[in-house]
This record gives structure tokens, sequence and C-alpha cells, in this order.
């Protein structure tokens, strides 16, 4: 074969290879709308929902024979039913569950988030579905009774709460622990007077402290708790708030509220969801 021959058969052959190219490329850019509609929610595994959670604060949020519960949970579960998705739990510290939900290590934060202004710039919240008061709880015997008696005490919180920023926009100096397991450690230990609380976590962690520990007060604590999401995944977001309606409308919510907080009654004022259905009884 001639030298003019074999540049003429290359040159035929690497057309032959550009054009295949091209139509490979013309191909694939119609693949990318079958993927958003497989994925709308933008999810890191299309079908699953994996939720940042914690794994001792109940009976908001726990772990239990192995499984993740808790009215938080089982509330996601249940809106996650009315969008066709299954939830995946994955433990970790409230300290750190913003931050990974705002890069994406978690689609959702659930774990009793007050929305605050200052978390509105890490996340985006959905619309809230519960309320919530700030607790008190002291060892046995203490003298402590209120609020009002925690100046020049050690005050536990768990860091990053609203019970963090309670304590610091009250002028305390908090000593500062990672979750509660480690919030109610240090009031057996002695270590700290005090510890501010979601006042439900408190109540039951009393109870269950054989009388070591007492819960003595409660106030109401403004803004009501929401599921945490990435700002830019509005479809999700969206999704989450059309959901925790529907199990507002079909009596689930009603339903959780009454099994995780027997007795609880809900502020005349509190409307969860967008407010815009009604509460249906809970079955």
């Amino acid at each position: 074969m001639s030298p003019s021959t074999r540049t003429r058969l290359l040159a035929a052959s690497a057309a032959a290879v550009a054009a295949l190219a091209l139509t490979a490329c013309g191909g694939g850019s119609s693949a990318s709308p079958q993927g958003k509609e497989a994925n709308p929610y933008s999810l890191q595994q299309p079908g699953v929902l994996r939720a940042g959670t914690l794994t001792d604060a109940p009976p908001n949020v726990y772990l239990k024979d192995g499984k993740y519960t808790g009215f938080d949970n089982d509330l996601l579960v249940a809106v996650a039913a009315k969008l066709g998705l299954k939830v995946e739990f994955v433990g970790t510290e409230f300290s750190s569950l913003l931050a990974q939900v705002k890069t994406g290590k978690f689609d959702v934060g659930s774990s009793s988030i007050s929305i605050t202004d200052a978390r509105k710039k890490t996340v985006a919240f959905t619309n809230k579905y519960d309320f919530g008061f700030l607790g008190l709880d002291v060892p046995k015997g203490s003298a402590i009774k209120g609020f009002d008696d925690l100046k020049g005490k050690r005050v536990a919180v768990v860091q990053g709460t609203v019970q963090d920023d309670y304590a610091t926009t009250s002028g305390l100096d908090p000593v500062r622990v990672p979750d509660y397991n480690a919030a109610l450690n240090q009031l057996k230990s002695g270590t700290a007077d005090a510890w501010i609380t979601p006042a439900e976590i408190g109540e039951k962690t009393a109870g269950d402290s054989g009388g070591k520990v007492v819960a003595v007060a409660k106030q109401l604590q403004p803004g009501g708790m929401a599921f945490a999401v990435a700002q830019q995944n509005d479809a999700l977001r969206e999704a989450i708030d059309k959901g925790l309606d529907e199990v507002v409308a079909d009596g689930t919510w009603a339903r959780l509220q009454k099994q995780y907080y027997p007795g609880r009654e809900v502020p005349a004022d509190f409307k969860p969801g967008s407010g815009k259905v009604a509460i249906g009884a809970a079955k």
C-alpha cells in the first residue's frame, strides 16, 4: 500500500470515528431529562430520602431496638410515603447536622430543628410541623426552681441548639456538649448545676432517671420546628411541604402527637404544615 493510500484510509477512518462520536453526543443530550424525571428531587439515591438524625433524644428522635423512631422520624416516614420515597436514617450529632445537609451528605435533617433566622443562612426549612418548649432539668435536691435562678450557675446545653442560643443571649456561660447523653452525664456527675433542654426530652429524661433528675420548669419557644433541606433544593422542600399537608389532613399527624406526647395540649394558634388544611382526627 502506498503512503498516499494509507494516509487517505487513516483520514477516512478518523472521519468515521468523529461522526460516531457526534451521534453519541446527540443521543446523550436526551438522557438528561430522563434522569431528572427518574430523580425529580435530586436525591443522592433515586427513590431514597437520606435523613440525618440523632440517636438519643426521645420522644422526638432516637434509636430503639436498632430502628430509628420518634415523633419526627415517624412523621418523616409518613410524609415520604406520600411522595413514593423510602427513608434511610443515619445517626449524627446535632452540632454538625445542618452543615451536613448543606453540603449534601444528607438530603434532609430530622431532629426537632427549630426555625431561626441564623439557621436560614445555612439551610432551607420546610413548613413547621411541631411546636416546642424550653425545659429545665436539675439534679434531685437542687435549689434551682426556674430559668431566673441560672445566673452564675454551670448550665449544660447541646452545642448549636436553640437551648444554646437561649443560654448565650441570656448572659449565661453554658457548658456546651455534643449530645443529650453528655448533657445528662453532666448533671449526674455534678459538673453542671442544670441542663436547658427541649421540654419533652427533658421531662422524659427526668422520668427515666429514677428520681435522680427533676424537670422543674418550661417555657414556650418561638418559631416552631421543621425539616431542613439544602437551600438550592426547592423541589424537595416543596414536595415535603405537600406531603406534610397530606399527613396533617389524613390524621397521621394527630395520631403521632397522641402516641409520643400523650396529654400534651396543642396551642390553639399552632397550625402544622401550610396552615391551609384542617387537622384530621387521629385514627
